[in-house]
């Protein structure tokens, strides 16, 4: 991920009157650079390489955070605890094999006209979405 990304989610934190406190700097960069793909747990751990003095709670908290401004979504892919991903454009999509449970991410979006016909059909104010697709990956079909 990018410089941009921090940006973003920076930017999102401060129009929302959250203080971008250097825990949270910690975690927004670390989560950036894992590409979003990261339990909580796991991002705490890689936190804590470079901040030391940042808690596990910190992290959970910010997840939380990040969550409700919707940057990322938690997803539950068979691994028990949640993987969060970055909601970049308010979308994101995976390719999920289900033989070896390799994920394989794509940035190809189609969905703009479904999310408008949903979301005039149910009116509801579609912000984002997930997309994930179940199969065999190339190398466990042969």
């Amino acid at each position: 991920m990018s410089d941009e990304t921090i940006q973003l989610m920076e930017k999102a934190l401060h129009d929302n009157g959250f203080r971008l406190t250097a825990a949270r700097r910690a975690i927004v960069a670390m989560l950036s650079r894992t590409g979003g793909h990261v339990s909580a747990d796991e991002l705490a751990d890689l936190v804590r390489t470079e901040a030391p003095g940042v808690g596990r709670m910190t992290v959970y908290r910010t997840l939380d955070l990040l969550h409700e401004l919707e940057l990322v979504r938690p997803v539950y892919q068979g691994t028990g605890a949640a993987h969060y991903v970055l909601m970049e454009d308010g979308h994101h999509h995976h390719l999920v094999c289900s033989t070896c449970d390799r994920v394989i991410e794509f940035d190809d979006c189609v969905l703009e006209e479904v999310e408008k016909v949903v979301g005039q059909r149910f009116n509801f104010e579609v912000k984002g979405h997930l997309l994930e697709f179940y199969g065999r990956c190339q190398e466990c079909q042969t």
